[in-house]
């Protein structure tokens, strides 16, 4: 009896490290995946893969654009894979009877419920302009810490400069504040939107000028009317969420980054932009300071004018055409064919009254960080010319 046992758990055994191996010979690491680990993976028809350890879980369901049950193995791990997925940056989590974690295989990201991993459904060649390529010269992005006297904390923002930057020290540059979206921070933009890759392959080709890009914490990155045991989101209404950060970007980052940065200090030097909550913060923040800047991008901008309000609002800079034409050099809005923030609404409006800016589709894509890479790669080249 005990003999049979032995053969049967044997049996099981194999049967999982079948399992195992035919999905990784049929699979390939996705490149959100950290050192030397398998998983998570993805296959030909992009469907993404991932194993979690948990032998005494009753139940595991991994959150990634749908919900999926996975298959306790008799090793103790827990297997599944979701339908195919669109390409791109895709954020997800593992339910373990009912509590939400993260994959201990993948990177984390500030992002969905909090600190996410990541699976990459790579594209082809097409995506090119987001990685890094053979002989290009690749700016830096740096770590900076400047003290707030609005908020009174020291803050930490990141910094492009391009590969120029160092070996003309004379030079000066152009400045890009480039913000995130709602649960969020400042490493968004260099981590999961490839901002610096951008960027180098953009500047190498010669199809942008080389600027300086800038990138901090929005204080949004606790989603509008969220709480925690202990602490909570007190913003009564949704104009108050991230307000906190305009006076900082104003009065403490604008002016810190033009005294450590060689910097071009005019508004015709000076660009905004951002994602979702980011594009919401380009209006607040960048419209209604227009002696700061006077170009202007928002991808996927969770913007809420509608025409009754629109002379009104951002100070009445959508007052008067003719002087917003003059005065604004770009005001770029651009989305995913596959989500709907309003942004064909916004643009038609604007197009209605006479306003000038240019509108982009990323063809396929939803609420997420390819269509915000596609965004910056058509944005940036309009800058700064």
């Amino acid at each position: 009896m005990k003999k049979t046992i032995l053969i049967l758990i044997a049996l099981m055994i194999g049967v999982s490290v079948v399992a195992q191996n035919d999905i990784l010979s049929k699979t390939k690491v996705s490149e959100t995946a950290l050192f030397q680990r398998d998983y998570p993976r993805v296959d030909d028809e992009g469907r993404a893969y991932f194993c979690f350890y948990a032998p005494d879980a009753k139940s595991v369901v991994v959150d990634c654009q749908g919900k999926y049950e996975m298959t306790l193995q008799d090793d103790g791990y827990w297997i599944g894979h979701t339908d195919p997925l669109v390409v791109g940056f895709h954020f997800y989590h593992f339910v373990v009877d009912g509590a939400k974690v993260s994959d201990p295989m993948s990177e984390t990201y500030c992002g969905s419920f909090g600190r996410s991993s990541a699976v990459e459904i790579p594209e082809g060649p097409e995506g090119d302009y987001y990685r890094p390529q053979k002989g290009v010269a690749r700016g830096q992005v740096r770590s900076c810490v400047y003290f707030s006297e609005q908020s009174q904390e020291y803050r930490r923002c990141f910094v492009y400069t391009p590969a120029e930057y160092d070996a003309k020290p004379k030079k000066r540059y152009p400045v890009l504040y480039l913000q995130h979206g709602m649960c969020e921070d400042e490493l968004g933009w260099a981590n999961q939107g490839k901002m610096n890759h951008i960027m180098d392959n953009l500047i190498a080709e010669g199809k942008a000028e080389p600027m300086i890009v800038v990138m901090d914490s929005g204080d949004a990155a606790i989603s509008f009317g969220f709480s925690t045991r202990g602490r909570r989101n007190t913003v009564a209404t949704r104009d108050e969420f991230g307000a906190t950060f305009g006076p900082i970007l104003i009065n403490d980052l604008i002016p810190f980054i033009d005294a450590t940065f060689r910097t071009l200090d005019d508004r015709k030097h000076r660009a905004m932009a951002g994602l979702s909550w980011g594009g919401h913060q380009t209006f607040a923040f960048g419209l209604t300071n227009m002696d700061k800047f006077s170009w202007f991008g928002s991808f996927s901008g969770a913007i809420f004018m509608n025409e009754q309000a629109m002379k009104t609002a951002y100070d009445g800079v959508f007052a008067d055409a003719d002087k917003f034409n003059k005065d604004v050099n770009l005001l770029f809005i651009g989305a995913g064919s596959a989500e709907n923030m309003g942004t064909a609404g916004l643009s038609a409006m604007l197009t209605k009254n006479g306003f000038e800016h240019e509108y982009y589709i990323s063809e396929g894509t939803a609420h997420e960080w390819l269509t915000w890479r596609r965004c910056l790669h058509q944005f940036a080249p309009k800058l700064f010319k």
